[in-house]
């Protein structure tokens, strides 16, 4: 807790869904200075607007969360954008915060940088064994790239930044739009959407055998303090929580709990994403103290009663789930 009583802390991306956590948890934390970046004000591509942005906020600790990012429909739509929003958002905000004296960077990447034949569960040491699963290589590329800049500035400079690798997230506050979400809070909303209108199925993108890993937001948020707090290395580290579950099961089970009856319909014309997710994440626990608390289907029920309330939970579905 006293950690943070004095810092003065820049959490990029904390008005969105994980920055929305973090935020929530410095509070909790008692730090009484917190700058958020917003897009309207600046835009984190554009160098004036990053060097505005640290002469506001001033800050000792910045947590680097802005990203875009999406499901494989928006990755595969939007490449190009993908990368350059990213890196641009990224390295050259890294690199202005080590001019501007910030004590210490904390790096968000993605677990969509790992090869995409990976073996599983994925440690660490594996990530550049090969190349990433095509449909989303641009995005995952563009977020490692902070780790090989992160770990030049500590040989070259000295300097104080980590890098911290989320499996895929999901909980209350995700992005429900079925134009780039992932695949959680898209099933969560089909099932809801057909459940309301009565519908008598459902469909999936793929054929559900690819298996993933989920975070819960609370947890990564979580995660991601203790790394601000405790580790000062440029090693990656892993957050995730250990569990493995198909796209088949998961989607039976979001049909459980939701009250969906209907049937499952899978186009195996859409693609599947990589193969297998899991992580090997012994690393963040034994280095930071970092374990998962939230049960997969505790944290599954606290999304749907989170979305259940919301008004557009009511809307009309749009396109397929899509794996990511």
């Amino acid at each position: 807790m006293e950690y943070w009583l004095t810092k003065r802390v820049m959490v990029t991306g904390g008005a969105g869904f994980l920055g929305a956590w973090v935020v929530r948890k410095l509070r909790q934390r008692g730090c009484q200075s917190i700058f958020v970046p917003r897009s309207q004000d600046y835009d984190l591509r554009h160098g004036e607007d990053r060097r505005r942005a640290l002469r506001a906020a001033a800050p000792e600790i910045l947590i680097h969360l802005a990203a875009r990012v999406g499901g494989i429909g928006a990755n595969r739509a939007h490449p190009a954008e993908y990368f350059y929003d990213n890196v641009m958002m990224g390295v050259p905000l890294l690199h202005e915060a080590w001019r501007a004296g910030v004590r210490k960077f904390v790096a968000i990447g993605t677990v969509c940088a790992y090869p995409n034949f990976t073996p599983v569960p994925f440690r660490e040491d594996a990530l550049w064994d090969g190349y990433p699963e095509e449909t989303n290589a641009p995005y995952g590329l563009a977020k490692k790239m902070l780790l090989v800049q992160s770990q030049a500035y500590r040989q070259q400079y000295g300097y104080n930044s980590i890098f911290l690798l989320p499996v895929n997230l999901y909980g209350p506050g995700d992005n429900f739009d079925p134009e780039s979400s992932h695949v959680i809070p898209a099933v969560i909303k089909k099932c809801v959407d057909a459940k309301t209108r009565g519908d008598a199925a459902i469909e999936v993108w793929g054929d559900g055998s690819p298996t993933r890993e989920f975070l819960y937001v609370e947890d990564a948020a979580e995660g991601i303090l203790l790394a601000a707090e405790h580790y000062n290395e440029s090693q990656p580290v892993n957050l995730g929580s250990g569990t493995e579950v198909s796209i088949k099961a998961l989607v039976a089970m979001i049909a459980r709990l939701t009250g969906f009856a209907g049937r499952i319909v899978w186009d195996t014309t859409r693609p599947n994403g990589q193969p297998r997710r899991s992580l090997e994440t012994s690393r963040a626990h034994r280095l930071f103290g970092f374990k998962a608390q939230v049960g997969f289907e505790e944290g599954l029920r606290q999304t749907i009663a989170w979305y259940g309330a919301q008004p557009q939970s009511r809307g009309e579905t749009g396109h397929g789930a899509s794996v990511i």
